[in-house]
């Protein structure tokens, strides 16, 4: 690394789209209202038209995202926790359970398994913020809960080689921050699990959950031993509720998200499909990397660079009086540097996530366009340039 030269000025470039929140995300470039135009509104989803715009959804998505055959893929409740704790409640408990735990919401799911379900047969597999957890502790023979992507921590899962082929358990990956913009080892997984407000930049409130035939399997032959909400109710008379897999939704979606899904999805095509999505998300990566790699005063939150997520990007500050402040001290910092920055109205929302450690998480998934991230850097410079000597200073007393 080299020292950092800070501006003075202010720079002279500004992202067209400041907007690099980690979720909601960015719409898709040339996003307008009158994209939705055609939305359904006040039509029952269960209509024919209605639900063939949500069936839609669901084999545009399969399509882009390479689902294999066999697989059924839903639109639930509640966006992608929705979906992963209809995961959850309806398949776990037949089989010990290893958690892997590496930021705040596979945390979460850990607490859901452990202090709400109770399993007596589950371990949890955590791993600080930056790293990832010890895979090769993995019981092939428990059932496996994993955020394929830390959506908190900026990092992600390299391979699934250390997935056994043969396992006798199933893979549940919540997926949220990586479908659309990583290539998901599909044979290596059971369960899979993502939002629409991630990647392609929907809106909030309704979840996709792909099942493998595995899975399939596993909800005919077993049952929980406790009650199940019907929202999480994927069976029906010992037999899988297939309408959810074609369209027929638990409860009543938005038509007006449905159109947006489709919008998004639509462009997602015509951005050369998940190999196009892929590239415009590791194009975004590069950049901060270029930047990070010139400078001295920030870093990447995950230690392992290529573990470094291409969506969730998460820095962490490291310039010596940083390092020196107590913790109160480093998240005040943190915040008047994000804070400046919305001021200016270069980048919204990009502080680090509450649970994770002070710095900055930028969201660099498909809809960010490169030229809005090379837009930005420059201004972190100046943003710690305004931050640093007074805080500098306090460390310092």
């Amino acid at each position: 690394m080299t020292l950092a030269v800070f501006p003075g000025a202010k720079p002279a470039t500004r992202p067209q789209n400041p907007d690099f929140s980690s979720g909601p995300c960015a719409k898709r470039p040339g996003f307008t209202l009158a994209a939705l135009d055609g939305a359904l509104l006040g039509r029952s989803h269960r209509a024919k038209e209605p639900k063939a715009r949500l069936a839609a959804v669901i084999e545009r998505s399969k399509a882009i995202l390479g689902i294999p055959e066999g697989w059924r893929l839903g639109i639930v409740p509640a966006s992608d926790t929705g979906a992963v704790e209809m995961a959850l409640w309806s398949l776990l408990g037949a089989r010990p359970v290893d958690v892997l735990a590496h930021e705040s919401f596979s945390e979460a799911w850990a607490t859901d398994i452990v202090k709400q379900l109770k399993l007596k047969d589950a371990r949890v597999l955590a791993a600080p913020y930056g790293k990832l957890p010890d895979v090769t502790q993995v019981n092939p023979a428990a059932d496996v809960v994993l955020a394929w992507n830390g959506t908190t921590s900026g990092v992600r899962y390299t391979d699934a080689d250390w997935i056994a082929t043969g396992r006798e358990g199933l893979v549940i990956c919540d997926a949220t921050s990586a479908a659309f913009a990583m290539n998901l080892p599909w044979d290596k997984l059971d369960v899979v699990t993502w939002s629409w407000q991630k990647v392609l930049g929907g809106e909030a409130a309704h979840g996709m959950l792909a099942l493998s035939p595995r899975a399939v399997e596993r909800l005919l032959t077993y049952k929980p031993a406790w009650p199940l909400p019907k929202i999480f109710r994927l069976t029906s008379g010992g037999k899988l509720a297939e309408g959810i897999f074609k369209g027929e939704t638990i409860n009543t979606p938005s038509m007006l998200c449905v159109e947006d899904a489709l919008d998004g999805l639509r462009w997602a095509e015509s951005a050369g499909g998940l190999p196009g999505l892929i590239a415009r998300s590791e194009a975004n990566l590069a950049a901060v990397a270029d930047f990070v790699d010139a400078r001295d005063w920030i870093d990447f939150l995950a230690e392992d660079a290529a573990a470094r997520s291409c969506t969730s990007i998460c820095l962490k500050i490291v310039a010596p009086w940083f390092i020196a402040l107590d913790a109160a001290g480093q998240a005040e910092a943190a915040k008047k540097l994000a804070s400046l920055l919305e001021k200016e109205g270069v980048a919204f929302d990009i502080g680090s996530y509450r649970d994770a450690p002070p710095g900055l998480r930028i969201w660099g998934g498909a809809t960010v366009e490169t030229a809005d991230i090379a837009a930005l850097l420059p201004w972190l410079d100046w943003a710690y340039a305004q931050v640093a000597p007074a805080a500098a200073q306090q460390a310092a007393e």
